[in-house]
């Protein structure tokens, strides 16, 4: 234990403008800074790799808890990667668990009272930055194996006030997730990232927020981090009506609106990914479901309830399967089998999009776990054609839209891609980074309003550019993708934050026959 000063004094803590800082006591690392600093090193720097300090297993990932000292370690470098075309890929994959639904299973394991089991668990970097804030809220936080958790909560109501910055990283999904958790309860806490999460807009999840009784005491210009937010122990029950259809503004809301008094309701226009409202049920919340309008639908969640704990079993993650499951499209002669992909119905907008194009994917073995319908894949090399894809497919496919333009890319003829908007407020721009990929992969494109038309060359992608991944990890896996088919090698500028969703990326693809160098 640490020795406190006999009085508190105001002191900064973490990279932070200080517009965000937080009254701590000096000298004391109990908080998650000293979580973070275990796993990033003394100093924060942006996308320090885990496996730059545990290796690519992520065997180690307990020691982002457990290690005792520091890790010093120098700033990293951007490390580039290219792909090149090799021979068919072959053989069988599982992917990753998850994000989405790792995230939500830490946050509720921290908002009941008792032990959550968790299998199966993402252990990338956004998912320990969601697992460090959980322990820093007051949960225990456990590593029990490779992909096995133990998080025993706190309950709905009774979350401690953090010591130190909840540093983020890259999480968006998390940052924005647990400020509805901290807006519904009457603690402060001052979120952060690194420079891509700091450029990401937060005001969609701060009005709802600040309608329910939360309270911004600081943030930077346009709505963003660092944000120092103050929560409500008596959050306004609310009727709200999203703005946009997004599954992390409608979860902020209905995760502060558990510790409510009353009953809160989102409308939403188009049906986004409901892995809250399932893991709500999971967990023993009365949450009901209602059709609104022609897409869209209504939520009403009844305020304090007694979560009870809850084992969860994490399906293997769509939007990393993308990655495989397009590059087995567009590399001649592959043939692989994709392993518990996730079949939710407003998940699975990527397969719809590349079966009407042509692809050859054959779904085997249909079978339910942990609450969700999940599926094994056999997916062949084949001719793909330009299709017009609608923008209301848009939630259903929000995170793959950098891996279909790849796809589209080889397919013979114009694939439109409509409503895309949301696209520019990811982790980077991805509508113009995507646009940029293409160019430098010789590939003809327009953008038009929020719509991106690609010109498919039938196969035949001349590559040999380097394309410029602005910190985000799915333009980089994409355009890794297109490499392995191109007549010429393509590079990123950057791999490193590729770990954030998908550490084992590479190695996943070179067991299947892939080329990196």
């Amino acid at each position: 234990m640490h020795s406190l000063p006999s009085q508190n004094l105001v002191a900064p803590v973490s990279d932070a403008r200080a517009a965000c800082q937080m009254e701590v006591a000096i000298g004391c690392r109990s908080g998650l800074q000293a979580e973070q600093d275990k796993f990033f090193g003394a100093c924060y720097q942006p996308h320090r790799s885990f496996s730059k300090l545990y290796g690519n297993s992520l065997a180690s990932a307990q020691d982002f808890f457990d290690r005792e000292a520091p890790v010093e370690t120098a700033p990293e470098r951007p490390a580039p990667l290219a792909s090149e075309a090799s021979g068919p890929l072959r053989g069988r994959f599982r992917p990753p668990g998850d994000k989405s639904i790792s995230h939500r299973a830490l946050i509720f394991g921290l908002l009941c009272v008792g032990e959550t089991a968790i299998e199966g668990l993402l252990e990338g970097e956004d998912v320990l930055r969601t697992a460090a804030a959980c322990r820093a809220l007051g949960a225990h936080v456990e590593r029990q194996g490779e992909g096995r958790w133990r998080v025993k909560g706190c309950g709905v109501g009774s979350l401690l006030a953090p010591k130190e910055t909840l540093d983020f990283g890259n999480a968006g999904t998390g940052s924005r997730l647990m400020m509805g958790v901290v807006g519904g309860h009457g603690i402060t806490a001052c979120f952060d990232g690194d420079a891509s999460l700091r450029k990401r807009p937060m005001r969609r999840i701060l009005d709802p927020l600040a309608l329910m009784g939360a309270e911004v005491l600081s943030e930077a210009q346009g709505g963003c981090c660092p944000i120092l937010l103050k929560g409500t122990p008596e959050p306004v029950p609310i009727e709200y009506r999203l703005p946009v259809a997004s599954a992390q503004i409608k979860s902020a809301v209905l995760l502060a609106g558990l510790n409510s008094p009353g009953r809160t309701s989102v409308i939403e226009p188009e049906a986004s990914r409901d892995h809250t409202e399932k893991m709500l049920l999971h967990f023993g919340a009365q949450i009901h479901v209602e059709a609104f309008g022609p897409h869209g639908r209504k939520i009403l969640l009844e305020g304090r309830p007694e979560l009870r704990p809850s084992p969860v079993i994490v399906p293997a993650d769509p939007s990393s399967a993308a990655f495989p499951l397009v590059a087995a499209t567009i590399v001649h002669g592959s043939d692989i089998v994709i392993e518990g992909m996730m079949m939710n119905p407003l998940r699975t907008g990527l397969l719809t999009t590349l079966l009407e194009m042509g692809a050859y994917i054959e779904v085997q073995g249909a079978r339910i776990e942990g609450g969700e319908e999940v599926a094994d894949l056999r997916v062949r090399s084949a001719a793909l054609k330009g299709v017009d894809v609608p923008a209301a497919r848009a939630p259903s496919m929000i995170d793959e839209y950098p891996v279909l333009a790849i796809a589209a890319a080889y397919a013979t003829g114009e694939t439109r891609m409509r409503g895309l908007h949301e696209l520019r407020v990811k982790e980077s721009d991805r509508l113009q980074a995507v646009a940029d990929g293409l160019r430098a992969a010789g590939v003809e494109y327009k953008i038009e309003c929020d719509d991106l038309i690609v010109q498919g060359v039938g196969g035949e992608v001349p590559g040999g550019g380097m394309v410029m991944t602005h910190l985000d990890h799915r333009i980089a896996m994409s355009f890794l993708c297109l490499g392995l088919a191109s007549k010429k090698p393509m590079a990123i500028d950057d791999a490193r934050m590729i770990a954030t969703s998908f550490p084992a990326f590479k190695l996943s693809m070179e067991r299947l026959g892939a080329r990196f160098s």
